[in-house]
């Protein structure tokens, strides 16, 4: 690294930068968020003697909205700005009293370092009517010439939780479309739409659970797709953008025909998480379930949907995301639950009736009760306190004795 000299008398010309470079300290470091501390180094080669009045470093971080006039329209342009950053330091300038510092030939680093604020920064996006940018920028102030700068631009993202209470909460939508006009009318399309919670993550798969049915005349379609909406407002006024970023499609529904989603999924490509504390851009999501109906308007539910960026750990909603899940169907209970329980075995060839009565003391059936069905339920347990018979034997009359000693001991009066 080349040395420096503090008088302008030795400066016989203002000299030539032969490159001025940013890096950061650490490269692979996608972004930053709010509180972080961002810390690099300013690069300058100088291929001879360079005079300057400063080398200062600015971060700066903004949102911008804006738009011209429509073509033929009276309304002025729109714009409006939030300012998120705006950090300025100062990396070399000339000792007191002197204001030419000269930096000589050869490569030259200015290390500098800054936090973040710790109040939530905005995550950084780019749109058709508006950004969310920042950056830094190293500036070299020279004498009798034009300043020269180089920035970078410095990603950062407002933290998203989906594992919240309120991004855990599943959402279901019902509707119902008559398709036909006045009193030329098919029949009705209904639609019912489920997802298990609220908040998702890029690359995760959402599992749609939904059910339709076709009471019309004609042949449906049922479709999900994830929308992206984006709104500016600038200047009181607002412009919306939507866009289709993932969509997935079902089968054909004849007329009379009904069709069930058991999760079918739907995977979220690379996208901008949401932006909703912006009061300038916002970037919402939604998962839209329709039907396109031939000759008719479509019948679409529309969940709400935020995108977040710390994953769903599995934990938070146990017993909610097992509710939705079983919810969905509720058939699996008749699989292994039947509608009357089955009878004990016959104890008879094991135990008699006076052994019985010995070792399990009676239970006095309620005066208001008549029939085994308004029993205790703890006055049926009784009957399966002892074993049951082997599938096939041949028991002497010395065995049967033993097996009752047996069961004496083991059961005790």
């Amino acid at each position: 690294m080349g040395g420096e000299a503090g008088s302008a008398a030795a400066v016989g010309s203002e000299g030539r930068v032969k490159s001025l470079g940013l890096v950061f300290e650490d490269e692979r470091k996608g972004c930053y968020s709010s509180g972080e501390t961002v810390a690099g180094h300013v690069l300058l080669e100088a291929a001879e003697p360079v005079a300057l009045r400063a080398l200062r470093l600015e971060a700066h971080g903004r949102a911008t909205a804006a738009w011209g006039p429509s073509p033929g329209a009276t309304a002025p342009a729109a714009a409006s700005e939030v300012e998120y950053l705006n950090v300025r330091l100062s990396l070399r300038e000339p000792p007191a009293g002197e204001g030419i510092l000269l930096l000589q030939p050869g490569k030259h680093e200015f290390p500098f370092s800054f936090q973040l604020p710790s109040e939530p920064l905005v995550t950084s996006f780019s749109g058709k009517y508006g950004s969310i940018q920042y950056c830094v920028r190293a500036v070299l102030e020279r004498p009798k010439v034009p300043d020269q700068s180089v920035k970078r631009e410095l990603q950062v993202i407002s933290h998203i939780d989906v594992n919240t209470p309120a991004l855990l909460t599943p959402v279901l939508k019902t509707q119902e479309k008559m398709v036909g006009c006045w009193f030329f009318t098919s029949g009705p399309v209904s639609l019912s739409a489920k997802i298990e919670r609220k908040g998702y993550c890029n690359g995760e798969a959402i599992p749609i659970y939904a059910e339709i049915e076709n009471c019309s005349s004609r042949l449906i379609v049922p479709k999900a797709a994830i929308f992206q909406t984006q709104t500016y407002l600038a200047s009181g006024k607002t412009k919306t953008v939507r866009h289709m970023v993932a969509n997935v499609r079902g089968n054909h529904i004849a007329s009379g025909g009904t069709d069930t989603w058991h999760g079918k999924t739907l995977k979220i490509p690379p996208v901008t998480p949401s932006i909703l504390d912006c009061c300038i851009i916002r970037v919402d999501y939604s998962l839209a379930v329709y039907i396109h109906i031939p000759g008719a308007k479509k019948l679409m539910l529309e969940l709400p949907l935020v995108i977040g960026t710390i994953p769903y750990n599995g934990f938070g909603s146990r017993n909610s995301s097992t509710a939705s899940r079983f919810s969905m169907d509720m058939s699996w209970l008749t699989l292994t639950l039947p509608e009357q329980p089955e009878a004990p075995p016959n104890y008879a060839d094991v135990v008699s009736e006076e052994e019985f009565s010995r070792h399990v003391p009676p239970y006095p059936q309620p005066p208001d009760c008549e029939g085994e069905a308004c029993c205790p339920m703890f006055a049926c347990v009784q009957q399966f306190r002892f074993q049951p018979p082997p599938l096939y034997s041949e028991v002497s009359k010395a065995n049967e004795d033993e097996t009752s000693a047996l069961l004496f001991v083991n059961n005790p009066p």
